[in-house]
């Protein structure tokens, strides 16, 4: 058996005919500076290969249906398991995909429900059980001996008419007695019925009293009893008037209501049988959104409160102010008065309309300038009519601006229909469990008050969620609900939900490629995931992870550093072996940060801010618990915690959609909070993220920097450019005139192969330039424009070195580590750290106005030591300009470089949302209780003992 797997000339991008052998069975890092291409040898190689073979076993009818790789540029792979690629990309966009759904608890969840599930009516609550007669005889001969009793059909229930022919039926029947509306009445004598009323009428089938003997008579008047009446027979005790309703069916007596019998797929919001009639399970509808109708409700109509087109105009003669005058003669406000001033009453009928009372309005029209009674239809009313109604896509995009996905007003976002979460299991439907954290749910599956019936029923099933809980806990993902939508959660949170579902599968034998699994994780957090991929390295199985973290590089059994630099510069194995290995090379970047010989510094000082403060006042979005937080202005602040701490609900959901929507007039709508003061301090926010910096291959950084624009103006000022007259436009690969037609400017023909991978091959024409022949003759400094844009930006810094305006933009893009990519590289396959970090670079070249606020999310994300230096080198730049720095992170190097900390948690979940500590990074530090604290501690004593 092999003992390694060999990789013999690895030529997949930037990687440089690399060869290797990987010891199987291992727990193996790959590392190095970003771009030196760790991921071309995991992904693009390793796995592409293991895929491919996978494939390869299949027949040619299988393999068209499946989405497949090319074959890898490598010479051979001696040793390959079956491969399984654990990426960072979200699991699922899916409005229908829940970490439930992901994690395939909520599978077993709606079996359990559907077993042992105690169904309700769901209009008055009662329980709703089904009994056999058997089992109705049973109850009954447990009442005291001698007790009297009655067995009644009830054969009309809430139904008007007189009801003369129930009458004769049963007296012809051989019936002596009839209950009706509570009152026996003898069948011998008329009975007269008001038809419009509804009556109750029950026929009294028998007069029994309780003893041992005449079970026979009791079996046979009880079936006499449901077969009139429908499967419902009453008891009702003689002397005390106490009645008891039984039913062979699961219908509820007292309401009328029917429920079907219970199934697995009754519990699925994806099935018609389970989901919520009005939103058709997706427990939301896209409907107005009163928020972004008035952002800002501080403002008054005449300061543009109102922002919905349409009805922001309050210009003479508009039909809006017509209405507006009038809704203020009614209600007592004008055009400069606040909107957060105005009565409930008046604020609803701004909204929703009048309700059909009429208004006095003037008509502003020629035709019918005067005084007319109307009733006014409401904004919100009348925007989600025009939605409906108008046929151009281009009104329904505007009105779309003003919209949000609201909950369902039926079912309030719990998806199911009312007869479903009907049902419960100690006393919570599967909607409210699923709301539940991870942790709650775990603690009550493992203490639920089962019969023995239901032990025996749903033990193996318990048993199954119990293993899965404890997969994802083990993984640090304990914080979630299972009813959260998979499309919000975050790369990192994906991934370690499929790392859960691989521990669970127990394989062995196979090779598992992981990227970045640290992403996302607090280091108390991380500790616990190292634990798991340890337990699938001893279960027989080979582990390649694309990591940074210094922990997870530290306690790897074998470290392969690729580098030494990005690029062109990078594709090459520098070193592998143990951690001594790595130390000692001195060529090893890697190396050198792990030994320390390079290091983060500590500032010497710690910045004071502008003396102004952001507050926030009762943050309550998610698990934060109505905690008031205050970030100094002109300062680096860092969001600290552990993971479902609160970090993203407090920067993300309230700080930067409140300051967006008042400082950008953007149509956010916050998370909850009473209020933000400071905001008069600041002009704008910016909120620098990971998503694609384009949707499409034909977008790229030299296009998103405007970079491009420059370059394409530069060469139309060459001497041959101007002989030909070819202007800009003559330059850009997507408009007609200088691209190459034959592929439409993009390089590459797609080839298709049926059940083989679809090929690429360069364009025949333009060999893969993606420009005309004319065009590729023009050059500057002997180089085309294809020429340029597949430069490297550090390449590229050199060649425009005498063009400022071009060089300073491409000197934004390396001070923040990309000086590897190519400017013309697609933004499809840039990563998400990748893409925030050309955001920050655009961000580098706008003028400081001093008074910006920044926002970012994780941006160390994909970045090696050296990088991250780099990204805190830019982050300071900013600082110093005089603007605001807020970041969500985990990374300790950029922690202990901030100016002041806001330090969440304790924990996750409902265990989060509150201050643990604030203050700069040595305050923090020196609390205990703090989670982060405690690992920023040893972190400095680090920095202390080394520049010591």
């Amino acid at each position: 058996m092999h003992k390694y797997i060999s990789v013999h000339g690895a030529r997949e991008n930037n990687l440089k005919n690399v060869s290797l052998n990987i010891p199987r069975n291992q727990f193996v890092v790959f590392t190095g500076v970003s771009g030196s291409g760790k991921s071309s040898l995991a992904f693009d190689t390793l796995y592409a290969e293991g895929q491919m073979r996978y494939v390869e076993s299949l027949s040619s009818y299988a393999r068209q249906f499946l989405g497949l790789r090319g074959k890898p540029d490598v010479d051979s792979i001696d040793g390959l398991s079956p491969a399984v690629a654990i990426e960072q990309k979200t699991t699922s966009n899916n409005p229908r995909s829940t970490v439930g759904t992901v994690t395939e608890i909520y599978d077993y969840l709606r079996l359990l429900w559907s077993k042992i599930g105690i169904p309700h009516c769901p209009s008055c609550g009662r329980r709703v059980e089904r009994q056999s007669v058997d089992q109705i005889v049973e109850q009954i001969s447990s009442l005291p001996i001698g007790t009297k009793y009655e067995i009644l059909a009830p054969v009309v229930r809430d139904q008007k008419g007189e009801h003369q022919h129930v009458f004769e039926q049963a007296k012809q029947n051989g019936y002596v007695r009839v209950r009706v509306n509570g009152e026996v009445h003898d069948l011998s004598g008329e009975i007269r019925l008001d038809k419009n009323k509804k009556h109750q009428i029950a026929i009294v089938i028998d007069r029994l009293i309780a003893k041992d003997i005449d079970v026979q008579r009791l079996s046979d008047s009880l079936e006499t009893a449901l077969s009139l009446s429908g499967d419902l027979v009453v008891i009702r005790q003689t002397a005390s008037g106490e009645e008891t309703l039984f039913s062979q069916t699961y219908a509820c007596p007292y309401c009328s209501i029917s429920l079907p019998e219970l199934s697995p797929r009754m519990f699925s919001f994806n099935n018609h049988e389970g989901a919520c009639p009005a939103c058709s399970g997706l427990g939301s509808h896209l409907k107005v959104d009163p928020g972004k109708v008035i952002p800002d409700k501080s403002r008054s109509i005449n300061s543009g409160g109102i922002v919905a087109n349409g009805w922001n105009n309050v210009k003479s003669n508009s039909f809006c102010k017509m209405y507006y005058e009038a809704l203020g003669a009614r209600y007592g406000f004008d055009f400069d008065t606040p909107l957060g001033e105005l009565t409930e009453e008046a604020l609803d009928a701004l909204l929703y309309g009048t309700r059909g009372e009429k208004l006095e309005v003037y008509h502003p029209s020629e035709a019918l300038r005067k005084y007319v009674k109307e009733s006014f239809e409401g904004i919100v009313n009348n925007l989600e009519r025009r939605y409906r109604e108008t046929p151009s896509e281009a009104m329904q995009k505007e009105i779309e601006e003003y919209m949000s996905v609201l909950p369902c007003p039926d079912c309030h976002g719990d998806r199911l229909s009312p007869v479903v979460l009907a049902v419960t299991i100690n006393g919570l439907n599967i909607s409210e469990f699923c709301r539940l954290s991870i942790d709650a749910e775990l603690q009550l599956i493992r203490n639920l008050s089962l019969s023995k019936e239901h032990s025996k029923i749903a033990g193996s099933i318990l048993q199954e969620i119990d293993s899965r809980y404890q997969f994802l806990n083990n993984v640090g993902l304990n914080y979630l609900t299972l009813s959260r939508a998979a499309g919000t959660l975050s790369g990192g949170e994906s991934q370690r939900i499929r790392l859960a579902t691989q521990l669970g599968s127990g394989l062995m034998g196979v090779l598992y490629i992981l990227d970045e699994p640290s992403i996302g994780l607090h280091q108390r957090d991380n500790d616990r995931l190292l634990l798991a991929l340890k337990k699938m390295r001893d279960l027989g199985n080979t582990l390649i992870v694309v990591e940074h973290d210094e922990d997870t590089i530290r306690q790897a059994d074998w470290i392969v550093d690729i580098g030494p630099y990005a690029g062109t510069n990078g594709g090459e194995v520098v070193v592998q072996g143990g951690l001594e290995d790595i130390l000692a090379e001195s060529r090893s970047i890697t190396g050198q940060y792990l030994s320390r010989q390079k290091q983060i510094p500590v500032p010497e000082t710690r910045r004071a801010g502008t003396g102004q403060q952001l507050t926030i006042t009762g943050a309550a979005a998610n698990n934060l618990q109505g905690i008031h937080v205050s970030i100094p202005l002109g300062t680096f602040t860092c969001v600290t915690g552990v993971s479902g701490s609160g970090k993203s609900s407090l920067v993300n959901e309230i700080l930067y959609k409140k300051l967006a929507a008042s400082l950008n007039r953007a149509h956010t709508v916050p998370g909850a909070h009473l209020s933000i003061e400071g905001m008069e301090h600041l002009d704008k926010i910016i909120n620098i993220d990971q998503q694609p910096i384009g949707r499409t291959p034909r977008s790229n950084p030299a296009t998103y920097t405007g970079l491009f624009d420059n370059i394409r103006t530069l060469f139309s000022l060459t001497n041959e450019a101007k002989i030909r007259a070819y202007g800009p436009g003559r330059f850009s690969f997507n408009i007609k005139g200088g691209r190459c037609e034959a592929c439409a400017g993009e390089g590459l023909i797609r080839v298709e192969m049926h059940f083989l991978p679809d090929v690429y091959v360069p364009c025949s024409i333009c060999k893969g330039r993606r420009y005309s022949r004319e065009t590729l003759e023009v050059h500057y400094k002997g180089k085309s424009i294809a020429d340029v844009l597949e430069m490297t930006a550090q390449e590229a810094v050199q060649f425009f070195e005498n063009i400022p305006k071009i060089r300073k933009k491409i000197e934004a893009l390396c001070s923040v580590g990309l000086g590897y990519i190519k400017l013309g590289q697609s933004s499809t396959t840039l990563s998400g750290g990748e893409a925030q970090r050309v955001k920050l670079a655009a961000e580098l070249l706008k003028p400081a106005t001093g008074s910006t606020i920044y926002v970012m999310d994780e941006p160390t994300t994909g970045l090696h030591f050296s990088d991250v230096h780099q990204l805190i080198d830019v982050l300071h730049s900013l600082t110093d300009a005089g603007n605001t720095v807020v970041v969500i992170e985990h990374n300790l190097d950029l922690i202990k470089n901030a100016d002041y900390i806001i330090d969440l948690g304790p924990e996750g979940g409902a265990e989060g949302g509150t201050i643990v500590c604030t203050g700069t990074p040595e305050q923090v530090a020196s609390v205990e209780t703090s989670y982060t604290g405690q690992y920023l501690k040893k972190e400095l004593d680090k920095s202390c003992v080394q520049s010591g």
